[in-house]
């Protein structure tokens, strides 16, 4: 039993701190890919020589090929453009499309055996697409996105009641953008509902700003978007695998009928642990409920559709 092996595609923001956060956690050694010329290297080189300072041991390598992911346990697929002014939705598409396609087929060539993750946006399409063109099993092709979206939501409500956010457990349904579902019903502070600390108005407001928790921060950095919550979330996902946590997450996956959806990806509770999605955990939802996650299903079934795949 040697170290297990995470390869990150995509040494921009969100891969080369998903990298930190992974060596830091030492879940294995670590592989950073990237077409840039040195970026990745560059990057790999200096956060293997902060390991003497923070005490980890994991090797971290960077590369412009994929010869060096071989035999990896788990796959972080970073990689894809941000939009652009001026670019459509469905340029993105077309962009980000033939960057997985590629990704996807280099990766799997070479580590059969592994879990990917994608992080790319769209990203309940592009989890899509990575599972379709794959040819991997369900279980192992992860969307990250509801674990993100539950972390704003949690830190609002932390930011609300002045509490740790450590006693806020939330859950999020859904495709990852503005038609997501928060779920106040499901959301409890040390076991106590949302809803006998805060009045409806004041958590409504909260979950209106969770959908636009993305937007937020673009329009705060004006160049760029978010990657420190983005890039921790992957890495809960990775750890959870990595060491057989069993850790109940809402992940995006693919789906058969639960949630009387069939043929998507979209986000939703699971057990996550080494074999990836163990189990899709169907909750109790309400009318109201279930047409919001009906919404939310359309909206990424269209996505779905402008792919062609």
């Amino acid at each position: 039993m040697g170290r297990k092996r995470i390869s990150i595609i995509g040494a921009g923001f969100v891969g080369a701190t998903a990298a930190h956060w992974a060596a830091e956690k030492e879940l294995g050694d670590i592989v950073l890919v990237d077409i840039l010329e040195g970026i990745p290297q560059g990057k790999a080189l200096d956060l293997f020589e902060a390991s003497p300072i923070e005490g980890f041991d994991a090797q971290v390598v960077g590369t412009n090929g994929y010869d060096e992911t071989k035999d990896s346990d788990v796959v972080i697929i970073t990689s894809g453009v941000p939009r652009k002014p001026g670019m459509s939705r469905e340029d993105l598409l077309e962009v980000n499309k033939k960057i997985i396609e590629s990704v996807v087929a280099q990766v799997v060539e070479r580590s059969p055996q592994a879990i990917l993750i994608v992080v790319t946006n769209p990203l309940d399409a592009m989890t899509y697409l990575a599972l379709k063109r794959s040819g991997l099993p369900k279980q192992r092709v992860i969307g990250m996105a509801g674990i993100l979206d539950t972390a704003r939501y949690r830190s609002f409500i932390a930011m609300e009641l002045g509490v740790s956010v450590e006693d806020i457990q939330a859950l999020i349904l859904g495709g990852h953008g503005d038609e997501m579902v928060p779920l106040p019903r499901y959301t409890t502070v040390s076991g106590i509902p949302l809803s006998q600390l805060l009045p409806k108005e004041k958590i409504d407001r909260l979950v209106d700003r969770t959908r636009k928790g993305g937007g937020e921060i673009v329009n705060l950095l004006k160049t760029g978007s978010a990657f420190y919550a983005p890039s921790a979330a992957v890495v809960q996902m990775a750890e959870a695998i990595l060491k057989d946590k069993k850790r109940v997450l809402p992940c995006c996956v693919y789906l058969e009928g639960e949630y009387g959806l069939r043929d998507i990806c979209f986000g939703v509770p699971i057990k996550l642990g080494e074999k990836g999605v163990e189990s899709i955990i169907e909750i109790d939802l309400t009318p109201e409920e279930k047409a919001l996650v009906t919404r939310s299903a359309e909206s990424v079934k269209k996505t779905i559709a402008e792919l062609k795949v």
